[in-house]
C-alpha cells in the first residue's frame, strides 16, 4: 500500500533503535522543545499532521508509528507485558534521538501507554496529554470505578472481542463503503460525530489499513471462557495486550509514580468507544440488547470507563478535565482549533 506523502512542513524518518526500526514524523525546528504524539488502535503516526503542524513556534513534533502499526517494522507484542512493548519502544526512540525530557500526548491507546510511560520514566516528561484514553484498566472486563473484574478470567475483554468481519476487511485492505463493519464506516461512525468527515479521509484510511492482522497480531489471541460471553483474553496482541488482565496490576505503579506530571485530559461529549456505556465494551453492547445472554448489572455491567479513568486521575495527582462538545473520539481532528486552545496554553505553562 503506498504510502500518503506528508504534508508540507512535515517530514518522515526511519529511526533505528534497539527494539526495533520505527517510522517516524517530524515538524518544526530540530532544537524545539519536543512533544512526542502517539497514536490511537486502528489508525497511525499519520493522522497527527495537522496537530503537529499547528505547534505553537518553537515546538518540534515527533509522531511514530507504534509496533504494529503504520510502516513501522512488524514485530510481535508481548500482551501479558501490557503497554510495557510499546512504552519500551518508545523511551528507546526517546534515546536514540537524544531527548531527555518531552511533552507527550496520547490518543486512546495512545493515552494507555502514558499511563505506563508515567510510572517508569516519569523524570523523562514535561507534561502529559489524554485524548480520549482507554481507561487505567483497560477495555472490557471490568465493573466499577476501582477496575473490580466481572469474572475471574477476565471474559469479555482480549482478542476475541473484535468483530470478525472488521478484521477480515482489514486484512483484505478494503477501502468500500458497503459493509457497516467496513474499516470507512467504522472510522467515519465512530471516530468522528457524524455527518463530520475528515478531508483526508483516503490518508487516514491507508495509514490505518497498515495495522498488522493475524490470530497473533491484532486483534490477537484468545481463549475460550465459561463465562459469558465465553471469550477471555490470549497472549499476544494489541487488544490482549489493554486487557485488563494484564494493565490492572499497573495502575497503582501509575499512581504512586514521582514526580508527578502536569495531566490534560480532553474527551468528546458524544464517544461512544471510550464511554461509560461503550458501543464496544461487551457490558454496553450487552445492556443495550445487541448480545444475547447478558447476566445483567448485577453480573456484567457496562464498564465505567469515564468514571475509572477520573477516579485513577484524582488519585494521581493535579489533572485538568475538558470537555469539547459535538465530537466523539477525536475531538482534535474534529475540532481542530478548540483543541489547540486548551492544548497549547497547558503546554505553553
Amino acid at each position: 500500500m503506498n504510502k500518503p506523502q506528508p504534508l508540507a512542513g512535515i517530514t518522515t524518518q526511519i529511526v533505528e533503535t534497539p527494539r526495533l526500526t520505527q517510522h517516524v514524523y517530524f515538524s518544526g525546528p530540530a532544537d524545539g522543545v519536543p512533544v512526542l504524539f502517539l497514536h490511537g488502535n486502528f489508525s497511525a503516526a499519520l493522522y497527527w499532521e495537522e496537530t503537529m503542524l499547528a505547534l505553537p513556534e518553537g515546538f518540534r513534533g515527533i509522531a511514530p508509528d507504534l509496533r504494529g502499526y503504520g510502516w513501522t517494522e512488524d514485530r510481535l507484542i508481548d500482551a501479558t507485558r501490557g503497554m510495557r512493548d510499546w512504552s519500551e519502544d518508545v523511551l528507546a526512540l526517546l534515546e536514540v534521538l537524544g531527548l531527555e525530557r518531552t511533552h507527550v500526548v496520547g490518543w486512546s491507546m495512545g493515552g494507555g501507554i502514558i499511563y505506563q510511560l508515567l510510572a517508569d520514566a516519569p523524570a523523562r516528561f514535561l507534561s502529559a496529554t489524554l485524548i480520549c484514553p482507554v481507561s487505567p484498566y483497560g477495555f472490557g472486563g471490568t465493573r466499577d470505578v476501582q477496575g473490580t473484574p466481572c469474572y475471574d478470567d477476565f471474559a469479555g475483554s482480549g482478542g476475541g472481542t473484535v468483530n470478525p468481519t472488521f478484521v477480515q476487511l482489514i486484512k483484505e485492505g478494503d477501502r468500500s463503503a458497503a459493509d457497516p463493519n467496513s474499516p470507512r464506516n467504522v472510522i467515519n461512525a465512530f471516530y468522528y460525530k457524524p455527518p463530520f468527515q475528515s478531508a483526508r479521509e483516503e490518508d487516514f484510511l491507508t495509514a490505518a489499513l497498515m495495522e498488522k492482522v493475524g490470530d497473533d497480531r491484532y486483534p490477537g489471541d484468545f481463549v475460550p471462557s465459561p463465562n459469558w460471553p465465553n471469550v477471555a483474553p490470549g497472549v499476544l496482541g494489541p487488544v490482549n495486550a489493554w486487557s485488563p488482565k494484564y494493565v490492572l496490576k499497573d495502575v497503582p505503579a501509575f499512581i504512586a509514580a514521582e514526580p508527578k506530571v502536569p495531566l490534560l485530559w480532553v474527551r468528546g461529549d458524544s464517544d461512544s468507544i471510550v464511554a461509560d456505556v461503550s458501543l464496544f465494551d461487551f457490558g454496553g453492547l450487552g445492556k443495550l440488547g445487541f448480545v444475547p445472554g447478558w447476566p445483567g448489572d448485577e453480573v456484567y455491567p457496562p464498564q465505567p470507563m469515564i468514571g475509572q479513568t477520573r477516579a485513577v486521575l484524582e488519585q494521581y495527582g493535579p489533572f485538568e478535565e475538558h470537555v469539547i462538545a459535538n465530537t466523539a473520539h477525536s475531538p482534535h481532528i474534529e475540532k481542530p482549533a478548540e483543541f489547540a486552545a486548551l492544548f497549547h496554553e497547558f503546554i505553553r505553562k
